[in-house]
């Protein structure tokens, strides 16, 4: 399995594709406490994204060239059970579905990243008050505290898991 420094620098460089797309990805979850100093243990990268030009085969390409494949089938635990491992079914998979999130991943190296394609708000809307950090050699864009304590809150109700009430407590104590 790869480093987390490894991921940093992968999740960089698919966060600056999706920005030449127009995606305007912004780093949500886990991580993005992670970031902020949080002690959370994750390895997987959700980024929130705008669907509005959203060119299925442009985005696919950026996760396929480098390994990570669409999720096909996920457990009642999150864990990603399948993938897709042709770039074209998978293509044809997210025209028809037009789902609100993606997950793709990659089975050598174990790097998750998920997408939020403007859910459960406005990429724009995160964007606008998200704030630049570098992290190693990159930068990302992460949402503000008021919006992760905005998705976390939506998060906690609708899925309760614990790792979520853990982050809205942390991001309580942070003011």
């Amino acid at each position: 399995m790869a480093e987390i420094t490894d991921f940093i620098e992968e999740a960089g460089e698919i966060a600056n594709e999706l920005e030449g797309l127009g995606m305007m990805p912004v780093l949500v979850g886990g991580m993005a406490l992670v970031i902020m100093g949080s002690r959370r243990v994750t390895r997987d990268f959700d980024f929130l994204v705008s669907a509005e030009a959203l060119d299925h085969k442009a985005l696919l390409d950026i996760f396929y060239k480098r390994g990570l494949e669409l999720a096909s089938r996920v457990n009642k635990q999150g864990k990603i059970t399948a993938t897709l491992d042709n770039k074209n079914i998978a293509a044809v998979r997210l025209r028809l579905d037009a789902p609100r999130g993606v997950y793709f991943f990659n089975k050598k190296t174990g790097l998750r990243i998920d997408l939020l394609f403007d859910f459960p708000f406005p990429a724009k809307e995160i964007a606008a008050n998200a704030q630049t950090k570098k992290v190693q050699s990159y930068l990302f864009r992460i949402a503000s505290k008021k919006d992760l304590l905005r998705l976390k809150e939506k998060a906690c109700k609708d899925r309760g898991l614990s790792t979520d009430a853990q982050d809205l407590e942390f991001l309580k104590k942070q003011g």
